[in-house]
C-alpha cells in the first residue's frame, strides 16, 4: 500500500515518525458524459472568461471573490507559506473518552503506520495506552495544504487517523425533531424491542453488498455486448402512512418469521400444552403450524415469542381441557 503523507505523531516529548495510508477506497463503475446521440465523448474546457483563451493547469490559481465583485487570486506558493504549526506533525492535544466524540464530527480515514523499525516501540506504547484506558486522541494535522482536527483511535492492532470536521462546521438540528407532544406507550417500545431483536438475529455486516452496483455493472455489460439490458424486480412503494403502529410492528416480526428470522427475547421460555391422548397431541402440532402460535392460554401466557414453524413442548399437566380447545393469543416480547 502506498502512504500518501509522512510525518511525527507528537504527545509532550515523545514524537513517533509515521506515515499514512488511505484506509477506505470508492468502489462501482466510473461513468462519463457523452452524447447521446452518437456516443461522443463531452470533454471539459478550461477557458478563461476575461480573455477567451483555453488555459493550462499549470496556469490556473486559485482566488477568491468578495460582495463587492473584488478578486483575490492566490498562488500556491501564497498558500505554502501559511503559517501552519500542524505541518508534517500530528500533534495530539488531549486524551479523551471515545463515547465523548460524535461519529458526526468524523470525515476520512486514514491508517497509521510506524515510519521505522525505531518508532515500534513508541507505536505500540502509544497504542496499547489508548486500548486500556478506552480513550482517543484529539489531534491537530495538515493534509494537503489545510489543517484539521483530527482523532487517533485503535483499530485492531494498528493506529487510525480520522480528520474531522471542526465545531462551527456541524449545523445545528433544531426543529427537525418531533414535537415534544409525541408519547409513546410501553407496549409499543416493547413491540419494537422485540422487532429490532428479529431483525439482530445472525446479522453479518461483511456480508452486505451493494446491488445497485451489480445491476449497473449487469446493465453496462449487456450495453458493450449489444443484448437487452436484464429487468429487475420493481421495488416496494414505502408507505406513506401508519394508521396502527401496534399493528405495523407485529406484521413486521409475522414476515421477519416467515423468512426464517428468529426473535431473541430476553427470559423467552418454552411453554407448552400437555395432551391425554396422541391426537390431541397431532392437534396441537397441526394448530403451531407455519405461524408458531400456541394451543393454550396458559401457554401463551408462560412464553416468549415461539421460534418460526416449531411444535411445541409439553408443560404442566393441570391445564384445563377448556383452555386446551382454544387457541392462545401469541404473548409479545
Amino acid at each position: 500500500m502506498r502512504s500518501m503523507w509522512k510525518g511525527a505523531i507528537g504527545f509532550g516529548l515523545v514524537s513517533i515518525q509515521v506515515k499514512l495510508y488511505p484506509a477506505t477506497e470508492e468502489r462501482g463503475v466510473k461513468l462519463h458524459q457523452v452524447h447521446a446521440a452518437d456516443g461522443g465523448r463531452i470533454r471539459m474546457k478550461r477557458v478563461c472568461e476575461q480573455c477567451g483563451k483555453q488555459i493550462d493547469y499549470a496556469d490556473i490559481a486559485k482566488g477568491y471573490e468578495d460582495v463587492d465583485g473584488r478578486t483575490a487570486v492566490l498562488t500556491d506558493d501564497d498558500l505554502t507559506q501559511l503559517p501552519l504549526p500542524s505541518k508534517q506533525l500530528i500533534d495530539v492535544i488531549a486524551f479523551v473518552d471515545a463515547d465523548e466524540i460524535d461519529p458526526l464530527r468524523l470525515s476520512r480515514a486514514y491508517y497509521v503506520g510506524a515510519d521505522s523499525p525505531a518508532a515500534a516501540k513508541p507505536y505500540v506504547l502509544l497504542r496499547e495506552a489508548l486500548a486500556d484506558s478506552g480513550r482517543v486522541a484529539v489531534s491537530k494535522v495538515a493534509l494537503r495544504t489545510r489543517e484539521s482536527l483530527a482523532l487517533l483511535r485503535v483499530h485492531e492492532d494498528v493506529l487510525v487517523l480520522h480528520t474531522m470536521h471542526w465545531p462551527d462546521e456541524i449545523r445545528a438540528a433544531g426543529g427537525l425533531a418531533p414535537s415534544d407532544k409525541v408519547t409513546v406507550r410501553s407496549q409499543e417500545l416493547k413491540m419494537a424491542t422485540s422487532l429490532m431483536d428479529t431483525l439482530s438475529e445472525d446479522f453479518d455486516l461483511d456480508s452486505l453488498h451493494d446491488d445497485y452496483q451489480a445491476a449497473l455493472d449487469e446493465l453496462v455489460t449487456a450495453r458493450l455486448e449489444g443484448k437487452a439490458p436484464p429487468s429487475g424486480a420493481e421495488a416496494e412503494p414505502a408507505p406513506d402512512n401508519v394508521v396502527d403502529l401496534m399493528s405495523a410492528l407485529q406484521a413486521s416480526i409475522d414476515a421477519r418469521e416467515g423468512e426464517g428470522g428468529r426473535p431473541r427475547a430476553k427470559g423467552a421460555a418454552k411453554s407448552g400444552a400437555k395432551k391425554s391422548t396422541a391426537k390431541k397431541t397431532s392437534a396441537a402440532k397441526e394448530g403451531t403450524g407455519s405461524t408458531g402460535r400456541r394451543t393454550t392460554k396458559t401457554a401463551a401466557k408462560k412464553s416468549a415469542t415461539p421460534k418460526s414453524g416449531r411444535t411445541t413442548k409439553t408443560a404442566k399437566s393441570t391445564q384445563s381441557k377448556s383452555a386446551e380447545r382454544q387457541p392462545a393469543r401469541r404473548k409479545h416480547a
